[in-house]
Parts: structure tokens; sequence; C-alpha cells
């Protein structure tokens, strides 16, 4: 699996980074588990041809006790095995990044 990491996070910021993923209703399910949406204009042609029966797209925020990892594999929530489950483009892959960085600085947690 392919990730984008930040480690060296405190165990304050694991859990304001949480409690903020959590208030933004991207929770899995999986306490340490967290689902960022993929914006439309970021799905390749093929995931836009099976967003209908798919999708909708997302990439997974992991915590650890320690670090956040995001996996750079977009799934699809509607459909386990598909064609359309495939890594994330360069442009999808700097999307995620960014946003992760602003999640971070406004939350005020220097990594």
């Amino acid at each position: 699996m392919r990730y984008y990491m930040i480690d060296d996070l405190t165990e304050d910021d694991v859990q304001t980074l949480t409690a903020s993923l959590k208030n933004s209703s991207l929770d899995s399910g999986i306490d340490t588990l967290f689902w960022l949406p993929v914006p439309r204009e970021y799905l390749s042609k093929l995931q836009c041809e099976h967003l209908e029966t798919c999708g909708p797209y997302i990439m997974g925020i992991e915590l650890l006790p320690n670090a956040l990892r995001l996996e750079l594999l977009v799934r699809a929530r509607g459909r386990l095995r598909c064609d359309c489950v495939r890594y994330a483009e360069k442009e999808l892959q700097t999307y995620m990044m960014t946003w992760i960085d602003r999640c971070l600085t406004s939350l005020l947690i220097d990594a």
C-alpha cells in the first residue's frame, strides 16, 4: 500500500485530530480510520462512469498513536473490488496532502 505519512505527532495532536475528523462526520465506524471524500473533479473517467454503481469514492486516513497515514488508494464505498478502485493520480494526491496540511495548521498542530 502507498501512503502519505506524517509522524512525530503527540498524543494530544492525535486526540485533537480525531475529534476534528469526527466532528466533520468523516468517521468510518472504526475508531482510528476516517474517510475523506474525493471531489468529483479529481475522479478518473472510469470512476465517473462507475459513480452510481460503485461510488462514492473515498481515501482513508488512519491515525496511529504518533502518526497519521493517508492511503493513496481511491476506494469505492459501493463495491470492494472493481477496476475503478485504483491509486490516486498526482493531482488528487497533491489535493489530499494539502487538505491534511491545512487541517493540521488550522488545529495548530505543528507537524
